[in-house]
């Protein structure tokens, strides 16, 4: 709204034509001084006050809020630390926010097994996922890659995703131990930030 006022604001007292390269104002001097004026108390009405619609350090994308931890822990350590900050582990709900993070989390492996939790798990009911609010996996809707989820040992419950080249990099989900210590995605809506000075 500040902006809006401040834009009309200006653009009603600055007229400018454009001749041979240079922009000339056609009114006087004594409101183009009012003019700048008013552009210096713009300014300062905008940098008064940042609102962000997910607060300090969570990135938008999509009417979601995500925050990459590259902290390493727990599956279940990392679902607490999400969940200490208002979201939880990522439930993954389409092909297009597959694509975002995993573009999005490649710049933050170091390696192919530099993996990141996402709240996917059968801790529960063994071969039964479950996304963190409760509701159960689309089996139409997965990325696993090839030969996974495998249940390695009988104790891969928790769900990452890793780094995979080619064409075929959205497959990158990975069943793994929920006691390894991994980076995390976190989830939240969007819109539940808050204005902060600066």
């Amino acid at each position: 709204q500040k902006y809006s006022l401040c834009a009309l604001f200006i653009r009603t007292c600055s007229t400018q034509s454009h001749q041979q390269g240079q922009f000339q104002y056609k009114k006087t001097q004594t409101i183009l001084i009012f003019v700048n004026y008013g552009e210096m108390l713009c300014s300062h009405l905008f940098k008064a006050q940042t609102c962000l619609k997910c607060g300090a350090g969570w990135e938008e994308h999509g009417g979601k809020c995500y925050y990459f931890n590259t902290n390493r822990t727990s599956w279940s350590d990392s679902r607490a630390s999400c969940r200490d900050l208002g979201g939880d582990l990522v439930k993954i709900d389409s092909r297009e926010e597959q694509d975002f993070l995993v573009k999005r989390v490649r710049g933050m492996m170091r390696n192919e097994v530099d993996f990141f939790w996402i709240g996917l798990t059968d801790s529960e009911t063994e071969g039964r996922w479950l996304w963190v609010d409760g509701s159960p996996l689309n089996e139409s809707l997965t990325f696993w890659m090839k030969f996974e989820p495998d249940d390695w040992k009988n104790h891969e419950n928790c769900v990452t995703v890793r780094k995979i080249e080619g064409h075929e990099y959205l497959k990158c989900w990975n069943d793994q131990y929920c006691s390894f210590f991994y980076k995390s995605i976190c989830e939240k809506p969007a819109g539940t930030g808050s204005c902060v000075s600066v």
